[in-house]
């Protein structure tokens, strides 16, 4: 792990550390099948090179007005996560990836049923490597109950605030290997970007999603969540409780 003065950390030594009977359980393929033994050459390729990493940083809440919150000298335009941060003062930015490595070695597939495999290997290092950051900061910073919001999860938060997240970063093409498109995608596909914040209840942004078969649910949609929570004249009526 390195550190320098402007609290940005980067973490380069993240183990990769697959389960096959797990991964055979997600793929829906039996033991001792021709397709275990592909998936199993598959996965010994790719922890031979995997490399996940992930950067984050230290940040304060600067200031907050109705729609949007600065942090760290740049401003978020949401009110979901303006609300979500309304007693909050610390926060931790972060991207996390699989690595080029494991992007590269999927996309050099060439048989769409080992693309198919790959692809859900190099996800499995990516959750892992998520697990990792979010035990780390919890440990390292003593945060307790957290929760994360990403950019492009809610349409409160479009998928163009990427560019003042990466701002708040720093270079990570350079330090982590993850850059945007012009679509504000991340490349390596498999990277996760977003701001993780302590909470007093747990909050997913799923909780505001209607998307239905989503297969990275967390939480049921709750219809009733941003009317009682996030609508402005909840808020007014809550301050005027004061």
């Amino acid at each position: 792990m390195k550190l320098d003065n402007t609290q940005v950390l980067m973490m380069d030594d993240i183990p990769f550390q697959p389960n096959l009977p797990k991964l055979l359980r997600k793929l829906r393929v039996k033991e001792d099948t021709r397709y275990a033994k592909q998936i199993e050459c598959l996965l010994d390729e790719a922890q031979a090179i995997a490399r996940p990493r992930a950067m984050y940083r230290v940040a304060y809440v600067d200031s907050r007005d109705e729609d949007s919150v600065v942090i760290g000298g740049v401003r978020f335009h949401s009110r979901v996560l303006r609300v979500n941060l309304d007693s909050v003062h610390r926060v931790f930015p972060f991207v996390v990836t699989g690595g080029t490595e494991l992007h590269e070695w999927m996309q050099a597939q060439d048989d769409m049923l080992l693309r198919y495999y790959a692809d859900v290997i190099s996800e499995t290092a990516l959750r892992q490597a998520s697990a990792m950051l979010k035990a780390h900061l919890v440990r390292r910073y003593a945060l307790g109950r957290t929760s994360t919001m990403s950019p492009g999860s809610l349409e409160d938060w479009p998928i163009q605030e990427q560019r003042p997240l990466f701002a708040l970063l720093g270079d990570l093409e350079q330090a982590i290997g993850v850059r945007l498109t012009d679509s504000m995608l991340m490349i390596p596909s498999k990277s996760v970007s977003g701001i993780r914040f302590p909470v007093e209840k747990t909050f997913e942004s799923c909780q505001l999603c209607q998307r239905e078969r989503c297969p990275s649910r967390k939480a049921p949609y709750d219809p009733d969540l941003y009317a009682r929570r996030y609508r402005p004249e909840m808020e007014a009526a809550s301050e005027g409780l004061r």
